[in-house]
Formats: structure tokens, sequence, C-alpha cells
């Protein structure tokens, strides 16, 4: 152990741990947080629509009534009365179950990192999609994993690209362990798959014999229709689904699930119970009392508004103020679009200028593990106010501008000189 070096344990960590590294969200958070920065970056839901008197009175209601077993060790899988009432909640999206098939976990992206655990030996191969979930990337490269971009369009994972994929990795000798996939108002690319399209997914994968895992922690915000049915719906076997509370409660209380066959369902068990022994008793109480007495389904109405009024503030303020050739996706539901930059701009050597005239979004390489992505960026609309979501992109498009500029005055360094469609199609999602 050298006292030169900065950090004189590096030669003592894990293989495994030099594959960590924070995300480019992450790195964003300290400055994006000033109050002066407009951020269309992190995905923060807006629990300000809470109804925060009730939330108290139910905190207060499980310490006066149940505090003896909110503060107490509970069960690995999670509380019995929770699950069961996580079936209502998946109900919308045609998730049936049994409550036993169900692992309660602190937030979804526990449920993320278990069945990754349980399933994934290093260079195991997962196939995500191109663009995908910068969480879940961090959660395959932390236990070594290959992850493989699948291609997207404007109604998501491409079936015949998926199938292509595990062909070409079969192929050079590597095992596929699993298919993730968020097909539900897609984080970030903001695009939703069609019935059809899920349905012809699934039988890839079944024809196949690799598990699907499912991340559905937008499925209920949809803003048109009826809430997407979930490919779990289809196929109790193939498909591990994860749920979460953050987005239709509140991120804060750490609460999610999975719902799995009874096999795998058991190994999730024991791979929590040692990892956390349990999941926080007096968050799963304080959510199962607000589900059994406040009305939750219009609460989830109140939000689905709510975040309609700011998508419609996005995309109209990016329709005025940015410049032709700029192209994004019209999401749905959920929190996200995706913005493909005019002229092959590159969003990572953009963003110190984009900070500099104080908004903040995330370059389109956080959500790939080979450097793509510099032409993209994703914006959120979930948190800012509407007039706050304006002056956003119209900060971004007078960089946006200004970039183009200089690129016609000096060329770009970013070697990205790709054509850029105009109106709003289906971005190119490699």
């Amino acid at each position: 152990m050298s006292g030169s070096r900065l950090d004189p344990w590096v030669d003592a960590y894990a293989q495994r741990a030099h594959g960590m590294a924070a995300s480019e969200i992450r790195a964003l958070f300290a400055v994006a947080s000033r109050p002066e920065v407009v951020s269309l970056a992190g995905g923060m839901p807006f629990v300000q629509a809470l109804n925060l008197d009730t939330m108290a009175d139910t905190v207060q209601r499980v310490i006066s009534e149940r505090g003896a077993q909110a503060l107490q060790y509970g069960s690995g899988q999670g509380d019995v009365r929770l699950r069961e009432q996580i079936l209502d909640v998946m109900e919308p999206v045609g998730v049936t179950a049994h409550p036993d098939d169900i692992v309660v976990t602190t937030g979804s992206q526990m449920a993320l990192d278990l069945v990754t655990r349980v399933f994934c030996d290093p260079g195991d191969v997962v196939l995500v999609e191109a663009p995908s979930y910068v969480g879940a990337l961090g959660v395959f490269a932390s236990y070594q994993c290959d992850v493989v971009h699948v291609p997207m369009d404007g109604e998501g994972l491409v079936p015949a690209a998926l199938e292509a994929s595990i062909a070409a990795v079969r192929a050079s000798g590597r095992r596929v362990k699993m298919i993730y996939t968020i097909p539900s108002f897609h984080n970030p690319a903001g695009v939703t798959q069609g019935a059809q399209r899920r349905a012809e997914n699934l039988q890839i994968a079944q024809r196949a014999g690799v598990l699907v895992l499912e991340d559905d922690p937008y499925g209920l915000l949809g803003f048109d229709g009826e809430a997407p049915r979930a490919m779990r719906a289809d196929d109790e076997n193939g498909v591990i689904y994860l749920g979460s509370f953050s987005k239709t409660i509140a991120s804060g209380l750490r609460v999610g699930w999975a719902v799995a066959p009874h096999g795998v369902r058991e190994k999730l068990v024991l791979a929590a119970e040692s990892a956390v022994l349990c999941p926080s008793n007096f968050s799963q109480l304080t959510v199962s009392e607000y589900l059994a007495t406040q009305p939750w389904r219009e609460q989830i109405k109140i939000f689905q508004e709510l975040y309609r009024e700011r998508r419609d503030a996005l995309l109209e303020s990016m329709e005025s103020l940015l410049p032709a050739g700029t192209t994004w996706t019209t999401p749905s539901g959920g929190f996200y679009s995706w913005v493909t930059l005019p002229n092959g701009l590159d969003s990572k050597a953009m963003l110190p200028r984009a900070l500099a005239a104080l908004v903040a979004y995330v370059p389109g390489t956080g959500f790939y593990v080979d450097g793509s992505g510099r032409h993209n960026l994703r914006l959120s609309y979930c948190y800012p106010e509407p007039d706050r979501i304006r002056e956003g992109v119209r900060r971004l498009a007078s960089v946006v501008r200004a970039e183009l500029d200089l690129t016609t005055t000096f060329g770009t360094s970013s070697g990205l000189h790709e054509p850029a469609g105009s109106g709003i199609p289906a971005p190119n999602l490699h």
C-alpha cells in the first residue's frame, strides 16, 4: 500500500469494483440543484402534489397504532398486507399474481440489483434498449455483465434487431441471460411499445428461452386512455416484473417490488435478506396505510394531469424555440423526452455552456455503455413548473443556436456529422 496514492486501497478492491463509476446524472446534481439553474435533468417526481397534511396524518396513525411493528425488523419478503395491496395496484396493467409471488424491496432499484445478482455471472450478456436507464447500466456494470444495446425506433425495442442480437451474441459463444426493457413511457427515450410490438418481442424471448426483466415505474402515469398492458400479464414464467411507489406516491419512501416465478422469488428473498435483512417496516406500513385509507387512484389522476401539463409546456416550447433540424420524442406518459440535436452537435461538450446559461439536461452518453448518444440529450419535465420549463427551453435554445454558429464558423470537434430530420419524426435512436 503506497501512501503517495490518492486512494491507497486501489489495489485491494475486488475486480468488480473497478467497473463502478458515478452516473452523469449524479455528477450534475450539485450544479443542477442550484435555485438559479432550470434543471431539466433529474427525474424527481413532484411530491408537492401530495396532500402533505394527509401524509403526516398517515404517518402518525402508523406510529400510534402500529408503532411497535413499524419500528421493528420484518419479513425479508415484505409485509403481507402490502403485498396483497400491490395486487390491486398492478390490476390496471393486467398483472395478476399471488401475494407470495411478490418480493418487496427498497425501491425497484434494489429489485433490479437482486435479479442481476441472482442470474448473472461475470461476462454474461444483458440485452438492453439503446438508449437505456442509467441506473440499470450501473447495476449491470457492478456485476461485470456485458451489456449489448439493441436498436429502438419510435415504438421502442425493434423485434428484428432483438432477434438478430440474440443470435449474434450466441454465435460469439456468449450467454444471453436476460432482456432488460422499459416498455411503458421509456426512460430516457419517452417512447412506448404498442401491444403488437410487445407481443412480438415477448415471442422472440420465449422462442430463445431468454428471461425478460420488465421495469415499469411509469406504467400508471399515462396521459391518454388505459394503462399499457404489461408484458408480465401475458407470460408469468418468462417475465420478472418490477414496480415502484416512487412515482405514484413518493420516492423518499423507497418502496418497490418484484413479481417473479416461484423458484426465482425464493432466490430473490434470500438475496434480499443477505443484503438488508428486510425492507423498512416503517416505509412499508406507511405505504400500506396510505393505500388503505386514501384515494390513491385519484391522486394518480392528479399526477397524470400535472405531468401532462408539463409535458405540453415542454413540447410547445421546443416546437417554437429550438432551431430547425432538432427532433424529439412525444411521450404519452412518464417523465422524459429524448432530443436529437441538429448537425451532429455534441451534447456532452455543450453541457458546460448550458450550465453557464443556467439550464441543465442529461447528455445522451449517460444512457449507453459504448460512448454513443453524443448528439442526444434527455429532458425531464416532471419537476419544474410549466413557466420554468419554458424558460429552461428558451435558455437551451440559445445555447444550441450558439453551438450551431460555432459549428458553421469553425466546424465541429466531435466528429459527429449525422444528418437530422425536420419536424418531429421518430428520432434516430441507434
